[in-house]
């Protein structure tokens, strides 16, 4: 794991968002079209929610483009980002041969791209060799269609290591805390996991009932 580990809350509900941040540990917010679809918020209103994750303290915060084509996508990308400072916005862009034809002019004036939906290796490693800031493979999606999503996105990372490139795997589709320990182990750099997982992550049971002995100890003292 990098020592500048990023954490991510994958989410375009703003009442989830809200019951987490701000918190130190977390990076920022990581939004795609099915979550915008799901929470109800519309395309125009896409720039107004990702201030308001900046806002509420995230430090980043990431949206897809929503075209198909190298020239769609590059106009996409350029309507969000005339809305955020340099470094705000991370754009997110499927890995698919359009894909990593827009997100290397992107990268190349300078802007962070994520390359989404990485199912192969070489997607990882494509995403590296471009100087992406992320790679997203999916974990849980990896695992529903059978494949083991640790091995292959150990692999991944093992490819991405080798490039030298500053690229993290920003892993998605985390649905447990055991999965997020594993990918820690992994020494990936970077998770995005749904909010509703943060409580499992920073409240563990014992650590709150030994703090609530220790202020009814304290209240106790002369």
């Amino acid at each position: 794991m990098t020592a500048d580990f990023h954490l991510y809350l994958d989410s375009a509900d703003l009442g989830e968002l809200r019951a987490c941040l701000p918190h130190p540990v977390v990076h920022g917010v990581t939004t795609n079209p099915t979550l915008l679809r799901r929470a109800g918020v519309s395309r125009r209103e896409l720039p107004a929610l990702l201030h308001e994750c900046l806002a509420l303290g995230a430090r980043q915060v990431q949206a897809q483009v929503q075209a198909a084509d190298a020239q769609g996508m590059l106009d996409d990308a350029h309507r969000l980002l005339a809305d955020f400072g340099p470094g705000q916005l991370v754009v997110k862009i499927p890995a698919t041969r359009e894909g990593l034809r827009a997100g290397a002019q992107l990268g190349a004036a300078g802007h962070p791209v994520t390359y989404t939906a990485v199912y192969a290796p070489e997607q990882a490693h494509f995403a590296a060799t471009l100087g992406a800031a992320y790679a997203a493979p999916y974990l849980g999606r990896l695992e529903d269609s059978g494949i083991d999503g640790l091995a292959l996105v150990a692999h991944m990372q093992s490819l991405v290591v080798r490039t030298g490139a500053p690229t993290r795997l920003l892993v998605a589709s985390v649905r447990s805390r055991e999965a997020y320990l594993a990918l820690l182990a992994l020494g990936v750099g970077a998770v995005t996991i749904p909010p509703r997982l943060l409580p499992e992550l920073l409240d563990h049971p014992a650590t709150l009932e030994a703090e609530r002995g220790f202020l009814a100890d304290a209240q106790a003292l002369a």
